[in-house]
């Protein structure tokens, strides 16, 4: 009787945790030039969205609350992203972001935009404590479409992307 080793599957998936972010070709509308890419982070988790009563007695809406997401550099999990937006570094450095410009992603109705943010506020003098600003590009998923049953109902949508921490010279 032949012996079978799942070897394959192991290499599969050490290789995708191994791997480091690719910086996405950024659309002019996102630029930042003479910002200088500090590091490219990967970011799974959820857009969260809340059914909210629709105003002057219109029908309920899904509205945008808060991202929720890991921060992964090199395979390994180096901080989280959360309302503010904001992102926090292992190391304590904090960093929130102020939307300055927006690209729909290339698939809009199943993907969020891409964006790029201003530095609004700091803490910490760490990995994110000289940032400028953020781009945020591949984004895969966390559009929430369809209408929302009744206010108060809360969805979780999963998404990924990239985001790019700028640094200025």
């Amino acid at each position: 009787m032949k012996r079978r080793t799942p070897a394959l599957p192991f290499l599969v998936l050490a290789a995708a945790a191994g791997a480091q972010a690719q910086p996405a070709a950024v659309p002019e509308a996102l630029a930042a030039p003479g910002d200088r890419p500090a590091m490219t982070l990967s970011a799974t988790g959820v857009q969260i969205y809340e059914c909210r009563a629709g105003a002057a007695g219109g029908p309920p809406a899904w509205a945008f609350r808060e991202p929720r997401a890991e921060l992964v550099l090199d395979g390994r999990r180096i901080g989280r992203h959360y309302a503010g937006p904001t992102w926090e570094h292992e190391d304590g450095s904090v960093v929130t972001g102020r939307p300055t410009a927006r690209v729909e992603a290339p698939k809009p109705g199943d993907d969020i935009p891409w964006l790029r943010l201003e530095i609004a506020s700091r803490r910490g003098s760490g990995a994110f404590g000289d940032l400028a600003a953020i781009q945020r590009v591949n984004t895969r998923g966390g559009a929430l479409a369809g209408p929302c049953p009744e206010a108060g109902r809360v969805s979780e949508v999963p998404y990924t992307s990239d985001y790019v921490m700028l640094r200025r010279p």
